[in-house]
This record gives structure tokens, sequence and C-alpha cells, in this order.
């Protein structure tokens, strides 16, 4: 998916990390032995264990619940429990084992972000900041803690504190354009807009393209009687499939003249961006896990924040755990800017999990009610390609293809499966066509080299330009068998 924001740079920070802070020195796990109980403790703990290898966040912070229960005294136990038990979503659990933790460990970072954000959410901000300024500091975590603390400052109604507070997040790692968006949303919401717009211009020539900050801009123009600079500013976004949710919401909400309500209304929901915004910045796999954990915080924070949910679903994806994702994408109603992406991607994740059929009603459905939408015209040709229906998936791009206007270097990919479905299909002279013009959009291909290549040979045509092809597919993804083999064939 499209980048929020630009890549905060920050150690790998996953949950070994988190969890040697919640462990206090010489802890260990339940240790094996003869007696029923420590059994059933070391038992539960290899269980955990294996679900949180497997990322089962649920699974995992049961597991280590139990075992907790069985060996109340134990810190690794009780710090694993309190991750996971985050992790899995429920955040209030996961506080009131923070709050065991911090008896042992005042200073433990983890567990003082989860009592803040308990305490932001029952809008008791004087605890929330105290809770931020008994936390020990890190290069990481005093960029999270000082843009919470900003927002815990303007929910108790001191704006001069919350700006004070974001003149002390580090500068380093790409943070700068998160600093003005938050200053932006801050200046405005206490009506000083003249400075909230020189913030948001800010923060927009840092990151031009983020869907957060086009959105909060956008609907500070509308707000402050500027509907058709609104207008014109959406237009520069026209081309931009990525905010196409946001500028199509926006001009459907400027042609009835409704005004929208602020983007972050509420300190609670300014914390949960912060939080939002660092996730989405964490795109490594190393970093899975504390993005995973960031967002389900920011989504007790602000539980219709969609958008959250579209990248907390992106990350269990990125962990294979497909049907986690569609349980995320399910909670954005599909009237909402982001519910038809998300309906498609729940089909996508279901072929995934080899549930081809169920995918192909549900995109075969979403066509139908959205016939000029290319991404799912795109996913129902997949699905019929997976399941080696070749007619009706290149069928299914036919339709996509022609809804591209216009056709650009970022197509290539339609073109070339389409292409292969045509070959399957035995239609070589459509499949030759298409495959020549994914090259045409991006020679560098060495997938679509390899295949019009060695088609081409197999079919004793063009072969200089085919073994020419060829080679220049290996050097360009050497370790790639396949290719190798066609070389070597050819």
């Amino acid at each position: 998916m499209q980048s929020l924001w630009p890549k905060v740079i920050v150690p790998a920070f996953g949950f070994v990390l988190l969890l040697s802070a919640c462990a206090q020195l010489g802890a260990a796990g339940p240790a094996s032995s003869a007696e029923p109980k420590e059994t059933d403790a070391y038992g539960s703990y290899l269980s955990a264990r294996l679900a949180a290898g497997q990322h089962d966040m649920v699974d995992a912070a049961r597991l280590y619940r139990e075992t907790l229960a069985i060996d109340p005294n134990n810190s690794e136990l009780l710090g694993r429990a309190f991750l996971y038990t985050a992790a899995s979503g429920d955040v209030e659990g996961a506080a009131k084992l923070a709050g065991k933790v911090v008896a042992a460990d005042p200073e433990n970072r983890a567990a003082r972000l989860a009592l803040a954000i308990a305490a932001i959410k029952r809008h008791d901000f004087a605890e929330a900041r105290k809770d931020i300024g008994n936390s020990g500091k890190g290069a990481f975590t005093a960029l999270t803690l000082s843009l919470l603390d900003a927002w815990a400052a303007q929910g108790a109604g001191d704006t001069n504190a919350a700006l004070t507070d974001l003149k002390d997040v580090p500068s380093e790692g790409g943070t700068s354009a998160i600093t003005a968006y938050h200053k932006a949303l801050i200046l405005e919401l206490s009506d000083r807009n003249a400075d909230a717009d020189a913030a948001y211009r800010e923060a927009l020539d840092k990151v031009p393209s983020s869907p957060r900050i086009v959105e909060a801009y956008g609907r500070f123009l509308e707000r402050t009687g500027r509907a058709a600079e609104a207008r014109t500013f959406y237009a520069k976004y026209a081309s931009d499939s990525g905010l196409a949710p946001i500028i199509d919401a926006a001009n459907a909400r400027l042609n009835t003249g409704k005004i929208p309500d602020h983007l972050i209304a509420r300190s609670e929901d300014g914390a949960a961006e912060a939080l939002f915004g660092i996730a989405a910045s964490l795109t490594d796999n190393a970093s899975v896990d504390i993005a995973i954990l960031y967002l389900r915080f920011g989504l007790y924070l602000s539980p219709d924040f969609d958008l959250a949910k579209v990248v907390l679903a992106d990350r269990f994806e990125a962990l294979k755990k497909y049907n986690d994702a569609i349980v995320v994408y399910r909670g954005i109603p599909l009237d909402a800017p982001y519910g038809f992406a998300a309906a498609v991607q729940t089909a996508v994740d279901e072929t995934r999990l080899n549930q081809t059929d169920k995918a192909i009603a549900d995109l075969a459905s979403l066509t139908r009610s959205r016939p000029n939408d290319v991404t799912a015209w795109t996913a129902l040709g997949d699905a019929y390609r997976t399941v080696e229906k070749y007619d009706a998936a290149a069928d299914a791009y036919d339709h996509a293809v022609k809804l591209l206007n216009p056709v650009s270097s970022k197509d290539w990919p339609l073109y070339y499966a389409r292409g292969v479905s045509e070959e399957r299909a035995h239609r070589w002279n459509q499949a030759e066509q298409d495959l020549q013009q994914a090259l045409k959009l991006s020679p560098d291909q060495p997938e679509v080299l390899n295949y019009l290549g060695y088609s081409w040979v197999d079919q004793g045509r063009n072969l200089p330009q085919a073994v020419a092809m060829l080679e220049k597919a290996r050097a360009l993804s050497p370790l790639d068998g396949y290719i190798v083999e066609s070389v070597r064939w050819a």
C-alpha cells in the first residue's frame, strides 16, 4: 500500500526488546517439574510461546495469562501477558496488567505507555501526563511520549504546553512532517487558523501526498469558508489512486455544501493519530509487532479510525495472518471512504486462504455494485487465474484495462496478467500484444521478458530477439531459477 509517512528511522524494536523491557533481570519462564501445577504452567508456557512465534496474538495473550495465574510472581510472564494482551486488542486488560508491571519497574516504557493511553481514554489527562513523565526515555519513545504528552496537554486545555511538547520531538529520522502536522491539528482546534494554515502547508511541503495531511488540510479549507480553494486543492490529487477515497468523499461533500467536522476533534483522537502516524511509518519486518501494538492503542482511543484499520490489516497480511486481516477489514463499513477497498482486499485474502469460490462470488458482487472500479475487476481476474479459469480471468482483466485512463507505466502488471491468461486460454495473438505492451510500459521487468522470450523460443520464432530478452531477464534477476533454466533451454 501507499506509504503514509516518511519512514521514521528507529532501531529494530519488536516484541523482543519490549519483552526484555518488561521482564526483571534474572526472570525466566516456568521450569519443568513433576508437580502437576508446575507441569500445567510449563505446558501453557510452551503453548503460549508457540502461539506468539506464529503471531497468534489472541491465543498467546490467553495462554500467557493462564500461565501467569499459576505462577503470578514471574515477571517475564507478566511482561509477556501484558504485551500480547495489548497486541490482541484488549487494551483495558493490558492496562490492568501494566499497573502490576510498573509496581515492580516504575519506569517501564511499554507499561507506562499503556497506562497513559488508558488515562487519555477516560479523559484523565493529568494522570496521562504523570505516566508519560514517569516513563523511561529512549530514542524511539521520545517521539511517542512527546506527541502523546502534547495531546494530553491539549486535552487539559493547555495549548501552550502542547506546542512546547512538540518542540521536544526529536528532529532526526524523518519526524519533522509528523511534528508539523500535529502542530497544525492542535492550532486548528485552538482556533488559531492563520498559524494552523502555515503548519499544514509546512507538513504538506514535506509529505505532499500523505492521505491524512491531505484530508485534514482539505477539511480545514472547507471549514474556514474557503470552498473554492479546497476544490482546487483536491483537484491536484485527482490522478492519485491512493487518495481517491478521500478526494471522492470531499468532492461529494463540496457539491452538497456540507461543512465537515475537524478531522481530529478530540484529544484522544489526536493521540490516536500520533500512534497511527508512527505505526504507518514502521514498514519493515522487524517493526511489525510494535506497529500492531501502536495501532491497537490508536483504535482503542479512536474506534472508528478506518485508515488505522486498513494499516493494521496490512500489517497482519505482512505476517500472512489473513484471517486476522479479514476480521479487521470487515470492521470498516462498506459505505465509508475505505469500505469498498477493504471489501476488495477481504476477497483477496480469501483467495490467499484458498477460499477462492467465496472470493470470486464476493468480487463479482463488488464489480456489479461498482462496475467502474479497476481494482475490483483486477482482483476478480486474479482470483479466476488462481483456479485456472483463464477465459474468465482474461474477461475480467479486459474490463479493468478499458477503465485505464490514461495508461501509465504502473499498469504493466495488468497487461502482463491479461497476457498470461490469454496465452493459457490459447489466444496467443492477443497474449503477445499484451506482453509486448507490458514491456513497452516497463521494459525491465524480468518476469515479462522471460515469459515472452520463452514463448517465442518455444514457437521457434524471433529467436535472436528471444534469447536476448532471456539474457536480459537473467541479468536483471540472476537468482531466479526459472529464468536461468529458460536461458539454458533456449
